[in-house]
């Protein structure tokens, strides 16, 4: 199978990773999708669509997508979504929304805050194409309450 051919059934198939309070986690439904941002210009006018991500290739700009919904009759305290980040797609933007890992999701910050090993300095501050995993922390999910959480990562 070629490069672009596996990264783009990698993509297809992927699925991401979300942890949550136990008391929460049979109540908030949680659904993760990806998309490819494609460029068209027609008549001197260009538009941006999302599409399927097939056929990616480096450079491709990705949104990641997790949907989540409370269906249980409690509120959902503290509520922790993560997802990691694909080996093939680097992380393209910082929200203030989510905390980043840099180290396989074990210790979150923001990525000021972070610095990875450095075969010459022995280490370096963190980069976004050092971020392994995104965290948000929802501090209530109410019952009946759904919303989006989202980012953008860059196919390497």
């Amino acid at each position: 199978m070629n490069k672009k051919v596996a990264l783009s059934f990698g993509l297809a198939c992927m699925a991401l990773g979300f942890s949550a309070p136990a008391a929460a986690q049979n109540d908030v439904a949680l659904s993760s999708d990806v998309k490819v941002e494609r460029t068209t210009v027609e008549n001197g006018q260009s538009r941006t669509t999302l599409a399927a991500p097939e056929g990616v290739v480096p450079g491709d700009r990705l949104l990641f997508t997790t949907s989540y919904a409370n269906g249980g009759s409690a509120p959902a305290e503290n509520f922790v979504v993560t997802n990691p980040l694909p080996s093939a797609v680097r992380l393209a933007e910082l929200d203030e929304s989510f905390e980043v890992s840099v180290d396989g999701g074990e210790t979150f910050a923001a990525l000021d805050r972070l610095a990875v090993p450095d075969a010459d300095a022995g280490r370096r501050p963190a980069e976004l194409s050092d971020v392994t995993h995104i965290r948000w922390v929802l501090a209530q999910v109410a019952p009946g309450e759904n919303g989006e959480l989202s980012y953008y990562g860059i196919v390497r």
